[in-house]
């Protein structure tokens, strides 16, 4: 199901750190890379490395998340993610994934995927749909 997609390999990608990228409730002076961005940018990095190993007719989903923020990214900083796949079992992806910006490593944990069909994905959506509807009428 995951193709060419084997323990061991790694990919890096990385992300300017930009305002929307970053927490504002500390106020302006104290805007730094937001955690839920970290995750998103973790996950879309482990997702488009999948992406490169599956058809067309297949994706990922995330099913698990386990991340240590360990230190402030600055706005006009960037971060290298860099995910390594620790298990592939059936449809199953496991990942580490280490988080650096120009000075610091800033991030590291955990990630695990599941690669779904698009078809079965969409069948199992419309069954969700019309059982919520039915609870709501």
């Amino acid at each position: 199901m995951t193709g060419s997609l084997e323990v061991g390999m790694s990919r890096t990608q990385r992300y300017d750190i930009d305002t929307d990228r970053t927490i504002g409730f500390m106020g302006e002076d104290l805007r730094v890379y937001a955690t839920p961005w970290m995750v998103r940018d973790m996950e879309n990095t482990c997702r488009e490395f999948i992406d490169e190993h599956v058809s067309d007719e297949m994706n990922s989903v995330g099913a698990r998340v386990e991340i240590d923020h360990m230190g402030p990214t600055l706005i006009g900083m960037h971060v290298d993610i860099t995910v390594t796949v620790t298990e592939v079992k059936g449809p199953k992806v496991a990942f580490e994934f280490e988080i650096h910006d120009e000075l610091d490593q800033v991030g590291r944990g955990k990630h695990l995927r599941f690669v779904v069909a698009l078809d079965q994905q969409k069948e199992r959506l419309v069954a969700k749909r019309a059982k919520f509807d039915e609870a709501s009428d």
